[in-house]
């Protein structure tokens, strides 16, 4: 005959009372349940536990304690409405229905009425644990939710509309703290042929490939979307056309030093890239930068592929003395 997993199994459970005697009696019933107590003596350090980094997602809280008592306790913590939640049990010697009303409103999600038989108690545990369980499920699927939502199923990259809508806050940024802001628009050559020679489950494993690369090269604070199709967008706070430039080369021979394998074919995979920028002697808003990138990255496809270009010859030339250095400095 099998043994029954303990009902907690680790599980911290707060236990916030002013008497060392329930409150040595609570840990030892809820340490054979398999739960982990955490006792305190007042409603101020229940407060306290409740409200840090990592608290116990379980509460047994006797009504009146000095310093704040249990029910305002609660109040506190669904004020707060934090997650995950935390299920909170009172413990309370009051009979009268308004009072049980009253602790229930300020979010006590369950009470127990003093005496009371240890196995109630667990009861209410058992019912607080599946509860916490479901919660932490939906809290699962929201998130799912929302990647699926915000990112492209394929790379893993923020899709089309949160990459564009990183770009709007970005700008708006950049023109409050007067810092300039460069955007790379990055397109995959000859990637119909790709699809033609190989089949498109390797032109899926190309696009995977380079948004790996994309997202080893730039920095931390850097974002990178898929635009559509073959095409990515990189969003580059405070950087200017130059240092913009800079990253897309840095990106372009990440990209060309690698193979992507089709079968039992490697693909050799380049990049043209457009690079535009804001900057605070200038106006623009982001379909006036994507404009702009999409210029330049034409000109790059035209002139060859495999390069980067800046939108406008004389933003180029400009910049082209810090460039050569920059990208010299690569190795």
């Amino acid at each position: 005959m099998g043994t029954s997993q303990p009902d907690g199994a680790g599980l911290q459970v707060l236990v916030a009372d002013d008497n060392p005697v329930f409150r040595c009696m609570l840990r030892t019933m809820l340490g054979k349940w398999g739960y982990q107590a955490v006792e305190v003596s007042d409603g101020i350090s229940a407060c306290s536990v409740l409200e840090s980094a990592d608290p116990p997602r379980l509460a047994v809280m006797d009504w009146m304690m000095p310093g704040i008592d249990g029910v305002e306790v609660c109040r506190r913590v669904r004020a707060a409405a934090r997650e995950p939640y935390i299920y909170i049990v009172l413990l309370t010697a009051r009979t009268e229905s308004q009072d049980l009303v009253h602790g229930m409103d300020a979010g006590a999600d369950d009470y127990l009425t003093k005496p009371f038989h240890p196995q109630e108690l667990r009861v209410r545990m058992r019912a607080g644990w599946r509860i916490l369980e479901l919660q932490r499920e939906l809290l699962d699927a929201r998130e799912e939710l929302r990647v699926q939502a915000t990112h492209d199923s394929l790379t893993g990259l923020w899709n089309r509309a949160s990459i564009l809508e990183t770009l709007d806050k970005e700008l708006v940024r950049a023109k409050r703290e007067g810092h300039p802001l460069a955007m790379l628009m990055i397109d995959v050559d000859h990637f119909k042929l790709v699809n033609d020679t190989h089949g498109h489950q390797a032109g899926d494993a190309v696009l995977r490939d380079v948004a790996h690369h994309i997202r080893s090269a730039i920095r931390r604070y850097d974002t990178v979307g898929r635009y559509g199709g073959e095409e990515f967008l990189v969003v580059l706070p405070a950087t200017d056309l130059a240092g913009g430039m800079v990253q897309a080369e840095r990106i372009r021979q990440t990209i060309e030093g690698a193979e992507v394998a089709a079968g039992d074919k490697l693909v050799e995979v380049t990049c043209s890239t457009g690079v535009c920028a804001w900057s605070a002697s200038g106006a623009g808003d982001a379909p006036g930068l994507i404009h702009g990138a999409d210029e330049a990255l034409y000109e790059a496809k035209r002139t060859g592929r495999n390069r980067v270009c800046a939108n406008g010859a004389a933003a180029l030339d400009q910049t082209l003395v810090r460039l050569d250095a920059e990208i010299k400095s690569l190795g």
